[in-house]
């Protein structure tokens, strides 16, 4: 099963938050997991250049609106190696030859289509989401519910998108599953927006607004591509769309067997009915699957560059390590409801389940292996008694669960069932005693040995297993798991989780 995977692509008016890495973080481990699996992957990432928000970011620091869009947009980049994210591609919607040929291409076949109309836009703007806003999407005061501003009154001549001519085509999709929205809340909400009524949305802005920034309309110089329409445009520019070798976007978009995209609550509506709308009006594929994640919090606000609440991933990572940070945003952040980060929560994760679960059961088992069999590693037995039986039993029904969650972009049930094994595997032990079949055998008891043996192996496999299926969770922390318990004598005990902040 071919899969095209994406994150989506933030504003580069700051440095990278750590809601975003949630995001990162997330379509990493579903990637990892499917290649894991055998599946051909393709995860893509980028950065949204073409924002007014960047410009006046860049306005606001005094800098070149070009080195300041760089500068931020480096940072994104980097964030892959701190946070161990995979990413097959990465675009740049500034830089990238690619993008602007893609767009352009995506214009023109709207155009042709019949769906891009000039008329004359007057409502209430917010810069912040990049989008005009209804009265009835003002807090009391009439600011942004998400930016707690007031919105800028607009007035110009724009140029349209047909969106209302697609609204019987999105919703048959969603209620079919051919474009599948999880959680089920989301889809929903989705559904009630189109049944609300799809109106035409702008999707040019004058030159003079953003200054100059972005790409300009085709045949139309003194207008510039919305934004969104820009970014969103991004996943199949991305693999040559508009190029005259369309070889790489019809092997990950076209014939793909999943288009998944993996976004924030904030940008459900972008991503579930314009970004279909002009695929649809584009002759092109929908995107297969759209899953939502709701927002990580400080102190009960939105994590957000503009409100100044963001918390810094790579700090983070420096601080307390990828493998506690990756844990937490995957074991603590639930499928739906707002999350707030601590370090106290991430830090309480970690012991918990890191240093006290997974490194404390593989350091156990492998002390014991050393102890009773100087590191020789006891095969599988054929059959078990009953007191290994449960043991078997989860470790043998993990990989499932695992699959099925995943498959719902339910990444804490699926980190969940890792801790089972552990849990089994220390009622195991406890059942179990292997400390005195070892005693027994070392009097010449040959059924404690054979037992003692059958114990072993089976904690060995449990693991082993672990190890495997924490990869695409914990890739750092699964290969040390992997490697303290390969081959057929085993190495020397070490603390699968080294000593730092959180640990003890």
């Amino acid at each position: 099963m071919t899969t095209f995977l994406s994150t989506t692509i933030p504003y580069v008016n700051a440095a990278p938050h750590i809601g975003f890495a949630l995001e990162a973080v997330q379509a990493d481990v579903l990637a990892r997991h499917r290649r894991q699996r055998g599946e051909p992957v393709r995860l893509l990432s980028g950065t949204d250049d073409n924002s007014l928000k960047n410009v006046l970011a860049a306005e606001a620091a005094g800098v070149d609106v070009g080195a300041f869009v760089d500068a931020n947009a480096d940072r994104f980049v980097a964030l892959a190696d701190p946070l161990s994210v995979t990413y097959d591609d990465f675009i740049r919607t500034s830089r990238d030859a690619r993008h602007r040929v893609g767009v352009e291409a995506l214009w023109r076949a709207c155009a042709k289509a019949g769906d891009l109309y000039q008329a004359t836009y007057d409502g209430l703007y917010c810069v912040g989401c990049e989008h005009y806003l209804t009265a009835d999407e003002l807090d009391p005061a009439g600011h942004c519910r998400d930016h707690g501003v007031a919105p800028q009154h607009i007035a110009e001549r724009n140029w349209f998108f047909r969106l209302s001519r697609y609204a019987d085509q999105i919703e048959a999709s969603i209620e079919s599953g051919e474009l599948r929205i999880t959680p089920p809340a989301r889809r929903n909400e989705v559904l009630a927006f189109i049944r609300g009524g799809l109106r035409d949305f702008s999707i040019s802005r004058s030159q003079a607004r953003a200054r100059g920034w972005g790409i300009p309309v085709p045949a139309d110089a003194d207008q510039v591509i919305y934004v969104w329409w820009d970014a969103l445009g991004n996943y199949v520019t991305s693999l040559g769309f508009g190029a005259d070798d369309r070889s790489v976007f019809d092997q990950w978009w076209t014939h793909a067997d999943r288009r998944i995209h993996v976004v924030g609550k904030g940008v459900l509506r972008f991503h579930a009915v314009y970004w279909p709308a002009l695929l649809l009006s584009s002759g092109l594929a929908l995107p297969t699957d759209i899953h939502v994640h709701d927002y990580l919090t400080v102190d009960g606000r939105k994590i957000s560059k503009s409100a100044g609440t963001g918390v810094d991933p790579v700090a983070v990572a420096d601080a307390y390590g990828t493998d506690a940070l990756r844990w937490w945003l995957l074991r603590e952040v639930p499928r739906t409801g707002d999350t707030d980060f601590t370090v106290e929560r991430l830090q309480a994760r970690a012991r918990e389940d890191l240093a006290g679960g997974f490194g404390n059961l593989v350091n156990r088992v492998v002390t014991m292996i050393h102890r009773f069999r100087d590191g020789a590693a006891p095969g599988l037995a054929a059959t078990v008694p009953d007191d290994v039986k449960d043991l078997v039993a989860v470790y043998e029904r993990v990989p499932g669960t695992i699959d099925a969650a995943l498959a719902d972009a339910d990444f804490r049930t699926a980190a969940g069932a890792l801790t089972d094994i552990v849990d089994a595997a220390n009622r195991c032990i406890e059942a179990t005693t292997p400390w005195r079949l070892a005693a027994a055998a070392r009097e010449g008891d040959g059924d404690a040995s054979a037992g003692l043996d059958v114990v072993l192996g089976v904690l060995l496999q449990a693991c082993r297993i672990l190890g495997r299926e924490l990869a695409p969770f914990l890739p750092d922390a699964a290969a040390r798991i992997v490697a303290a318990c390969a081959g057929g004598r085993l190495p020397v005990p070490a603390k699968v989780f080294d000593s730092g902040p959180w640990y003890g």
